[in-house]
């Protein structure tokens, strides 16, 4: 399986060509499952084309593509300059790759965005990011999950997003989970 071949729509989102080439790396070092996986595992957070067999790709796919859409407005993302926003759409695209663990669980694993996060610094040596910008993409992972910071007994798990960056990405991941979207795919591509 060509990993980052299914991310080249999204991949090409992003313009420095240093961040495009690591985000490959990174995209081609994730478990098979990510492909395979619904974004839920039980189906009760993610709208109808997240579900089934390569469901948590499409999901991606939809969480980068609203990053896209708003980057193109400059009226929402003129805060961000360019490798921000490359690096917001790096780690969009990366954010729940540890989803089900290093090796699949059942189910979701309430701290995957922090198993995603050590999975790059761990794999720092394969990357050409320097140690601010591979910061910048975990700390930004690291909160995408929002206020569901506490696990299944209420013992908080993950830190809520703080600056900008971070509240960017949860909004693109949290928008692209919302039951009433009905986002059209052709072989994992969305239509336009």
């Amino acid at each position: 399986m060509n990993k980052s071949k299914l991310f080249e729509t999204e991949i090409n989102y992003i313009k420095k060509l240093k961040y495009k080439e690591n985000l490959k790396t990174m995209i081609d070092l994730l478990p098979d499952y990510f492909f395979e996986i619904p974004a839920s595992s039980t189906g009760k957070y993610h709208p109808a084309f997240s579900l089934g067999h390569g469901g948590l790709l499409r999901h991606t796919k939809v969480a980068a593509k609203i990053a896209y859409e708003f980057y193109q407005n400059e009226s929402i993302t003129d805060i961000f300059n360019d490798d921000e926003k490359d690096l917001m759409m790096f780690s969009i695209i990366l954010h729940d790759g540890l989803k089900s663990g290093l090796a699949k669980s059942e189910y979701t694993l309430i701290d995957h965005p922090l198993l995603i996060s050590n999975f790059i610094k761990e794999n720092k040596e394969k990357l050409t990011l320097t140690d601010s910008e591979i910061l910048f993409v975990t700390s930004s992972i690291e909160t995408h999950m929002g206020p569901w910071v506490n696990d299944y007994q209420g013992n908080k798990v993950l830190n809520k997003p703080k600056n900008k960056y971070q509240k960017f990405v949860h909004m693109c991941d949290y928008i692209a989970s919302r039951k009433f979207l009905d986002v059209k795919f052709d072989k994992n591509e969305i239509i336009n």
